[in-house]
C-alpha cells in the first residue's frame, strides 16, 4: 500500500472513531417484520390509488353526460305522459258519469208514468194484451238504467234516512215503530254510490 493510501485509511478511522464519540453516527435499526409489512401494504394502497379508473379517466366523458341528461329527460317524460294519461281517464269516467246521471234523471218520469199506466191498465179483457205490451217495455227500460247502475231505492219498512228519503207525511200507526217509512208516494233510486232521486215517503210517529 502506498504512503498517501495508508494515510488517508489513518485519517478516515480517525473520523469515524470521532463521529462514534460525539453521537454523529448512530447506526440505524432494523426494520420488524410488522413494521416492513405495513409499509408495503402503503405502498400498495398509493400505487392503487394513482392507477385507479377516477385518477386514469379523469371527468367524466362529455357523451356519457348527454346520455345521462337525456335518459332522465325522457323518464320525466314518460312520468308526466302517464300523470296525463289517468288523469284523462278519470276525467272521461266523470264525464260519463255526469252524461249518465243527466239522461237517467230525465227518464225517471216516463218510468213513473209506465208504473201508473200499469196500475190503472185492466188485467184481462181486451185490454190484456195492452197493458202486457206497456209492462214488457217498461221492464226493458228498468233492465237498462239497471245496467247503467240505477237502482230503486228500498224504503217500506226501513228507518228514516233523511239522506235517502223525502218524508212529505206523518201517520199515527202503531204497528209501526217511530220514524219508520210506513209508504213510498214516488220512487227513488239511486246511482251508483249516490241518490239520483229522494224517495218520496209517508213517516209514522
Amino acid at each position: 500500500m502506498e504512503e498517501k493510501d495508508l494515510k488517508r485509511e489513518q485519517e478516515e478511522n480517525k473520523e469515524v472513531l470521532e463521529g462514534e464519540e460525539t453521537g454523529e453516527f448512530v447506526e440505524e435499526a432494523e426494520e420488524t417484520p410488522e413494521e416492513a409489512a405495513a409499509k408495503a401494504a402503503a405502498m400498495e394502497a398509493e400505487v392503487e390509488e394513482a392507477f385507479s379508473d377516477e385518477n386514469l379517466e379523469g371527468k367524466p366523458d362529455k357523451k356519457d353526460l348527454a346520455i345521462a341528461d337525456l335518459t332522465d329527460r325522457l323518464k320525466r317524460s314518460m312520468a308526466e305522459f302517464d300523470n296525463f294519461r289517468k288523469r284523462s281517464e278519470k276525467e272521461k269516467a266523470t264525464m260519463f258519469d255526469m252524461g249518465a246521471r243527466s239522461v237517467a234523471e230525465k227518464l225517471l218520469p216516463i218510468v213513473d208514468n209506465f208504473e201508473r199506466a200499469m196500475l190503472a191498465a185492466p188485467a184481462d179483457g181486451e185490454g190484456k194484451a195492452f197493458a202486457e205490451g206497456i209492462a214488457m217495455i217498461y221492464n226493458q227500460m228498468t233492465k237498462t238504467l239497471e245496467d247503467l247502475g240505477v237502482k230503486p231505492i228500498d224504503c217500506v219498512g226501513k228507518d228514516f234516512d233523511p239522506n235517502l228519503h223525502n218524508a212529505v207525511m206523518h201517520i199515527e200507526d202503531e204497528s209501526l215503530g217511530e220514524n219508520v217509512v210506513a209508504e213510498e208516494l214516488l220512487k227513488g233510486y239511486m246511482y251508483k254510490d249516490g241518490v239520483l232521486r229522494h224517495s218520496m215517503v209517508k213517516v209514522a210517529n
